[in-house]
């Protein structure tokens, strides 16, 4: 049968082995011409997967950065991303809009040589992906300030962070009440603002002592609260120019605060709580009843609140004139700093 086939195909007298072998061009020339479809199918995928990495990257640089320079940096990710060095980037554009919220657009090109294709005069099939981001700027940094601490109660403020990626929150500053004794009906007593490093060291950077009389020093004060009783409250700020405890919060995916009063009922608040949470008014408005508090909304960008805990001695809900625990705290945003809260649109 071999030695047939054989003579069949090397015989110069029929004509069946050329028609055969030019009618199977056109299968070769499509069998071909899929594999270089394929090919570019994937080349595109891997391209748009690089430049979305890349106008991603570009959205954690400084905020002073140029266009130039954000461009030089997108070109770079993107190379590193896509078979080194193949390919064009280019950064059409990246506007932060005056509420801080940062847009860009790129797009990338790239002339894929083909094998198969080149039977029909096609060297290179051109290749384009386009890719959009938007951002918009997130709690990066907050500043926290004791106003007024009161009551006969000892009590701990407490505001806790969980890195991204992390599932154990850790403290990252902490707000300590001492009551210092006396007659008077509402109490006042020592408050210590402290930052807590990841170490799990302690620094003070605000000291308030309130003291229940009318002779004030030079420059502070006198108050009267709701009783009558006159006070006043001297504050002492470590540097002495500090505006509060600074913290850090732009690794963090959650924040929470915890109120703790060892002689409470009950003992602990939780901003994240949603039984304890209407203890905490935001702005002299007392949080409902069921709310879970998200303390990345809780403080705003770039101005202050007044935020206050009732400590458990009244009832809720209540008038913020019954809570014991005052602070302001002002938040800083921006777009650039957190590696969330980014939104490819394209």
């Amino acid at each position: 049968m071999r030695a047939l086939a054989s003579r069949f195909l090397g015989s110069r007298s029929g004509s069946f082995a050329p028609i055969l072998v030019l009618g199977m061009m056109p299968i070769l020339a499509a069998v071909g011409f899929s594999v270089d479809y394929t090919s570019a199918v994937q080349t595109r995928s891997n391209m748009q997967a690089a430049l979305d990495a890349a106008i991603l990257s570009i959205t954690t640089m400084p905020t002073t950065s140029t266009l130039p320079q954000r461009q030089t940096a997108l070109q770079t990710a993107f190379d590193a991303n896509f078979d080194g060095g193949q390919g064009t980037a280019t950064l059409n554009s990246f506007v932060v809009a005056s509420d801080g919220t940062a847009t860009a657009q790129a797009t990338a090109s790239f002339s894929m040589p083909t094998i198969f294709m080149k039977i029909a005069r096609i060297d290179n099939v051109p290749i384009a992906v386009g890719s959009a981001v938007n951002k918009k700027p997130a709690l990066v940094q907050s500043t926290f300030k004791v106003t007024a601490v009161s009551g006969y109660w000892n009590k701990k403020m407490t505001l806790y962070g969980t890195q991204f990626g992390a599932s154990v929150a850790k403290p990252l500053m902490t707000i300590d009440y001492v009551y210092g004794g006396g007659t008077d009906p509402k109490g006042y007593g020592t408050t210590t603002v402290s930052t807590v490093n990841s170490l799990g060291v302690s620094t003070v950077v605000q000291k308030q002592v309130c003291t229940v009389g009318r002779n004030a020093p030079n420059g502070v004060t006198v108050n009267t609260d709701k009783f009558g009783t006159k006070y006043y409250c001297v504050d002492t700020m470590y540097p002495a120019n500090s505006a509060g405890a600074v913290i850090d919060v732009s690794l963090m995916a959650g924040l929470s605060l915890q109120m703790n009063v060892p002689q409470g009922n009950p003992q602990n608040l939780l901003s994240n709580d949603a039984t304890t949470s209407n203890r905490l008014y935001i702005d002299g408005t007392e949080v409902p009843t069921g709310q879970i508090v998200d303390i990345f909304t809780a403080v705003p960008c770039g101005q202050p609140s007044t935020q206050a805990w009732e400590d458990g001695g009244n009832t809720v809900p209540a008038p913020v004139s019954n809570a014991d625990f005052f602070y302001s705290v002002t938040g800083q945003c921006a777009f650039n700093k957190r590696p969330s809260d980014t939104l490819l649109t394209q």
